[in-house]
């Protein structure tokens, strides 16, 4: 080859990442094909091969902003589904009516069988249910508040 200067080869050149066999390709061909077509063809020839490159950073760029779009959304989404508290009127209302109507059939079998000592079996039992679930519900009532990481376990 004549006085020319000899342009680098790809492998010659930095900064190309080398897992990138694509674009490694890309540019060796344009190469080649600047070298058979001459200078009057260098401009087109790197304005296809700069596109090539800004759409590979494009899809580069949307694969990275999907993925962090999807992490947020299922942070989001672990944040909105923490347990809610179930203190509701409904549920309290329901199980203190429920504790009552049971309560009388109770009563009368541990008063009927046991007298005195059996009806005060089956309040107990009664009053023991309603006290756990009270705590369940809401733990400061008793001292204790609930861990941060499980929902069920308790820390004094």
């Amino acid at each position: 080859m004549s006085g020319r200067p000899r342009l680098p080869t790809v492998d010659a050149m930095t900064g190309m990442d080398a897992h990138d066999a694509d674009l490694k390709k890309d540019l060796d061909a344009t190469l080649r094909t600047r070298r058979e077509l001459g200078e009057e063809y260098e401009s087109a020839l790197v304005d296809s091969f700069l596109e090539k490159v800004d759409q590979r950073i494009d899809s580069a760029v949307d694969r990275r902003v999907r993925r962090q779009l999807a992490e947020q959304q299922m942070t989001a989404a672990r944040d909105s589904r923490s347990p809610t508290p179930t203190d509701s009127f409904g549920e309290r209302f329901g199980f203190g009516i429920v504790s009552l109507v049971l309560a009388i059939p109770l009563s009368a079998i541990g008063g009927g069988v046991a007298h005195l000592p059996g009806m005060l079996v089956a309040w107990a039992g009664i009053v023991g249910v309603n006290v756990v679930q009270a705590a369940r519900i809401n733990p400061a009532l008793f001292g204790r508040r609930p861990r941060t990481g499980r929902g069920d376990a308790w820390e004094d």
